[in-house]
């Protein structure tokens, strides 16, 4: 028996793979992620103390994985799913590990500290810092600046920010998140 190219003996999911890695194939994909993307999400809420927009954000970017390395999967040493939940755990890690870096964050107080005195030196380090920022805000894309602009310059939270772009808070809060840790490694340079 067939459905929409998959065997069901054997491993279904295997030749769903292949065609998305020999054709690009989007209608194998969308029945990929159809399937996988609840169940990779519910695992990753289990496993991940149960937040929910962690757990999206890291399954899309393990159906990203999966549809740029679908050529990656061999069969002959692993089925389908447990190659599916491999990228899954290993991304979640990942997740952690940038997590745990980002633990020092950029603070209103790092980028507008006000030094008491007067001195020259105090205004050409605050001027310096200040060029810093500028440049950093530069270099982001305009959907991350938009949102990191609203949040602290404008003093919204993540809420209002969302509701006024119309995006969901999860994207609010994933696009500030990267914007503050490039920041970041800008300023940190």
């Amino acid at each position: 028996m067939q459905h929409a190219g998959r065997k069901v003996d054997g491993d279904p999911w295997a030749p769903c793979l292949k065609k998305i890695a020999d054709h690009q194939d989007r209608a194998a994909f969308k029945e990929l992620f159809a399937h996988f993307a609840p169940l990779i999400r519910a695992f990753l809420m289990k496993n991940g103390g149960g937040d929910w927009t962690q757990a999206e954000e890291i399954t899309q970017e393990v159906m990203i994985k999966v549809w740029r390395k679908a050529a990656s999967f061999n069969s002959s040493k692993a089925s389908a799913t447990t190659w599916l939940y491999t990228i899954a755990r290993n991304t979640r890690i990942d997740f952690i590990r940038r997590s745990q870096r980002r633990d020092r964050k950029i603070d209103a107080e790092d980028i507008w500290h006000e030094l008491e005195s007067p001195e020259p030196i105090v205004d050409l380090q605050k001027r310096r810092v200040q060029n810093q920022i500028r440049s950093a805000m530069a270099s982001l894309p305009d959907e991350q600046a938009q949102v990191l602009f609203k949040a602290f310059m404008e003093g919204k939270s993540h809420n209002e920010v969302a509701e006024e772009m119309r995006l969901p808070l999860g994207t609010v809060k994933s696009r500030i998140r990267l914007a503050l840790s490039k920041m970041q490694i800008l300023i940190d340079k």
